[in-house]
């Protein structure tokens, strides 16, 4: 990393472009430049043949300044230090601050490229780089600036192994905050790679480890418990208290409920109210009605006035 530092005492970790990818942008506007240069010059040779040789040399001079000198100089002040081949190779200009460059970097830096670059056929500017400690050639030094490299491929993120899981929730009780983001880092590393270690020595680095934690902690590890296995344990009780606390302090979503099964982490799908049910109110006790005698017809006193037996039943009680 560069090491810039802005205006506002704010260090910039941006890196350098080396050799190689400047040396392929160059070579790319070049390639550009001096196809535009071999256009213009063959329409002006036609465009002046009937001019004198003054006049054709005049014009072949201004044409080399406009295009092989002018028109980067214009590329570069427009786009902000981004060259058709900087694009290419992901590859910017700034200042010595990290701010964008303006037309007088980008001055200093053309008129030095066609001595290192155009006249030497690339030989200074390529010593230069390959001396300076950042990359540079002598054009970004007189001007102030620095290429740096914007398209970084991003670094392969390695999952901490878990512990085995006998050891899950062991130290619950463990003091953690004696223990530094360093040490952190160093056995979170340890653990990512500890399988690409020559396994004597990754079982001295874990013991070192393990060592400095319990130096830090004040309790050592359980009896029989490998280095390694302590370390996995301790990573994983610091991960699932960070867990806890950060979806402690998270807002509450409305319709969210936690889930008090599977932990703070899980939520429950939102809960919906029951239908509501009127209440049952069990029937009052009371003297039962007694449906009014009934007469069956036919019989007794009915229309054929025959004697007959009256019906006296009992209604259900309502």
């Amino acid at each position: 990393m560069s090491g810039l530092v802005t205006g506002d005492a704010v260090v910039l970790g941006l890196q350098p472009a080396r050799l190689p990818s400047r040396a392929l942008a160059v070579l790319i506007d070049l390639v550009a430049v001096w196809t535009v240069y071999l256009l213009i010059t063959m329409g002006l040779a036609v465009a002046t043949a009937s001019l004198d040789e003054a006049a054709v040399m005049a014009v072949s001079i201004a044409s080399f300044l406009l295009v092989l000198v002018g028109a980067p100089i214009a590329v570069e002040t427009l786009t902000h230090g981004r060259s058709l081949g900087k694009l290419a190779c992901g590859l910017r200009v700034v200042r010595d601050d990290g701010g964008p460059i303006r037309f007088r970097h980008a001055l200093v830096r053309g008129a030095m490229g066609v001595v290192e670059i155009l006249m030497t056929f690339g030989v200074v500017a390529c010593v230069a780089s390959l001396v300076s400690e950042r990359g540079r050639r002598l054009g970004d030094v007189f001007a102030g600036a620095l290429v740096v490299r914007e398209r970084i491929p991003a670094a392969r993120v390695l999952a901490v192994p878990p512990p085995p899981p006998w050891l899950v929730g062991r130290f619950a009780g463990l003091d953690l905050s004696a223990v530094p983001e360093a040490l952190w880092l160093e056995v979170r590393q340890y653990l990512t790679r500890a399988r690409e270690l020559d396994p004597v020595v990754g079982r001295r680095l874990a013991e070192r480890l393990a060592d400095e934690l319990v130096a830090r902690t004040g309790t050592p590890p359980p009896p029989g418990v490998p280095a390694d296995a302590f370390l996995a344990g301790v990573v994983a009780e610091r991960q699932a208290r960070d867990a806890r606390r950060a979806f402690a302090s998270a807002p509450v979503v409305s319709g969210a409920v936690p889930s008090a099964v599977t932990g703070p982490s899980v939520f429950a799908s939102p809960a919906v109210a029951p239908p509501v049910v009127p209440p049952v109110v069990p029937p009052v006790a009371g003297p039962p009605v007694v449906a009014p005698p009934s007469v069956v017809p036919g019989v007794g006193d009915g229309p054929s006035g025959e004697a007959g037996v009256r019906r006296s039943g009992f209604a259900p009680p309502a």
